[in-house]
């Protein structure tokens, strides 16, 4: 084995500036697509209009008993009598449920969740299974209406063929007019600040382009609909020297994200209105609907937001969108669910080559950019001196697969081959020099070279490889009931300081704890036969 090299500092991604804001109550913006007739705003009362795959919860459900000849093939939870005293509430479970997602939604314990199947305690509960849930949420709760699909918040198959180019023109508002000046490419046009937003975090393009429209009226608009809304598009009050469209859709992917991920999760189970007035979340929502309404709740009161999310309204956000793009449940048909029953990651390897000495510098954190869904890792390979030159060292490809995109510090490697990063298992390598990096459209096998670490592409304030996970479009958290394992190291979320995230890596006895600065402790190698 080679010899291990000095330990040295080796620092985290830092891809988005700190974001703060002054909170104010924005009006809603009339609509201004071309055919919409507009009525006065109203505060509706909702009513369940969603899409058939809603699920109503009615009446009392009793368990029949499991065969005696059943026998599991998986860990499985101690499943409770339910409480006659509670009546349950009947629910099929989502794409992308886990029983610890379920729970936190409905607030139970996982043991007091039933299903005439065997539910995993870890991983995905398939679609469509049926739980039975007490009734324990006793405040007031959001209007049980599904109002977006999943696959319309993230950037998934459905998004591909979209021409955004094609649509910005053919609209001819302020957005095709449009330049801002950043900061690598120079001047950049605001389709391609959309494009490049979209792609690099992920976000479906049709849903930030309708938020774009309903918030300021860029996109079919000659000019915005005042002059607060053509400095901040999407109403977030920043700095003055800090305009601009591309920090106004960060600010509202993140947003979408903070709803998306944090149902997804089980983290966010509220809406705080900026006033402070809280609201539960109805627990049978969907994660596409739980980000439209945590964006709407940042800046709007509890009437307006009601207003806005009521699908019977023509002013509503739901029947804008689908004057625009048309019905997007029946787009969804197609992709969804964005995961199917069984799924598991396939074998990963660590991304470096064997006997090297590399450091686990950063735990799980923002997939793109400081904020945003904790799917990324940090590896930092070991160095005699600190900086953001190129290292001699090579990251490598954790499983066989194409080469989709080859740019800007970024190479993402789709293992089903197909060619589009939407679809199946795709992994992102960021912060990858421009020498000596695998072109698109290469076939690489596992420990193929991928290039070397750097501080190119996005932030940084050393060289170091930005690593993470997706699935048909989504971010796939790394410490989640799909769990990130590379090589048999299992990732784990750690506490949060500084920016930096601790984590862990553990493999039966061993143990690995994430530093930025590269002490003993962080220190990883690949095995040769890993």
């Amino acid at each position: 084995m080679k010899r291990l090299l000095t330990l040295l500092t080796a620092l985290t991604l830092t891809a988005c500036a700190t974001e703060s804001s002054l909170w104010g109550v924005q009006p809603t913006p009339t609509a201004r697509i071309p055919s919409a007739t507009v009525p006065a705003s109203q505060t509706p009362t909702l009513t369940n209009s969603g899409p058939t795959e809603a699920f109503v919860p009615t009446g009392t459900f009793t368990l029949a008993p499991a065969p005696t000849n059943s026998v599991p093939t998986q860990t499985l939870v101690q499943v409770a009598t339910p409480n006659p005293l509670d009546p349950p509430i009947q629910y099929k479970a989502q794409s992308g449920d886990s029983l610890a997602a379920v729970a936190a939604r409905f607030g139970v314990d996982q043991q007091e969740i039933a299903s005439l199947k065997n539910l995993p305690a870890g991983g995905l509960i398939d679609p469509g299974t049926l739980l039975i849930v007490p009734d324990r949420i006793e405040t007031e709760k959001t209007p049980n209406v599904m109002v977006m699909p999943d696959s319309e918040v993230i950037f998934s198959a459905s998004a591909t063929a979209f021409d955004v180019a094609g649509f910005i023109a053919e609209s001819g508002g302020f957005l095709a007019g449009y330049q801002q000046w950043l900061t690598t490419p120079g001047w950049t046009s605001g389709t391609d600040v959309l494009k490049q937003l979209t792609r690099d975090n992920s976000a479906n393009p049709r849903l930030m382009l309708a938020l774009l429209e309903y918030e300021s009226g860029w996109v079919y608009g000659g000019t915005p609909t005042d002059m607060f809304r053509e400095k901040y598009p999407m109403g977030y009050q920043i700095q003055d020297d800090d305009q601009g469209l591309y920090k106004q859709l960060q600010w509202a992917v993140n947003q979408l994200f903070e709803g998306y991920y944090g149902w997804r999760m089980g983290t966010l189970t509220e809406l705080t209105f900026p006033n402070g007035e809280s609201l539960r979340l109805a627990p049978e929502l969907n994660a596409g609907t739980v980000a439209i309404q945590y964006f709407f709740s940042r800046q709007r009161n509890r009437a307006e937001w009601a207003r806005i999310l009521d699908p019977n309204s023509a002013s509503g956000f739901p029947a804008y969108y689908k004057e625009m793009f048309g019905n997007p449940w029946e787009r969804s048909r197609s992709v969804e669910p964005i995961f199917q029953p069984g799924l598991t990651q396939p074998a990963l390897a660590l991304p470096f080559e064997p006997d090297e000495q590399w450091n686990f510098t950063n735990g799980p954190h923002g997939a793109w950019g400081r904020i945003g869904p904790l799917a990324a890792i940090d590896f930092a390979p070991a160095s005699d001196h600190k900086g953001c030159d190129v290292s001699g060292l090579w990251a490598t490809a954790s499983a066989p697969g194409l080469v989709v995109r080859s740019d800007s510090g970024v190479v993402m490697l789709d293992l089903d081959g197909d060619g589009d990063e939407q679809t199946g298992w795709n992994l992102l390598y960021l912060h990858i020099a421009k020498a000596g990096r695998v072109a698109a459209g290469a076939w690489v096998k596992t420990g193929s070279h991928i290039g070397h670490p750097s501080c190119e592409g996005g932030a940084s304030t050393g060289r170091h490889l930005h690593f993470a996970r997706k699935y048909n479009g989504e971010w796939i958290i790394a410490d989640s009931a799909l769990p990130f394992v590379l090589s048999g190291w299992t990732v784990h979320a750690g506490a949060v300081y500084a920016g930096a995230s601790q984590g862990t890596l553990t493999r039966g006895d061993g143990l690995v704890t994430a530093d930025p600065y590269g002490q003993s402790w962080s220190v990883i190698i690949r095995m040769p036969d890993e």
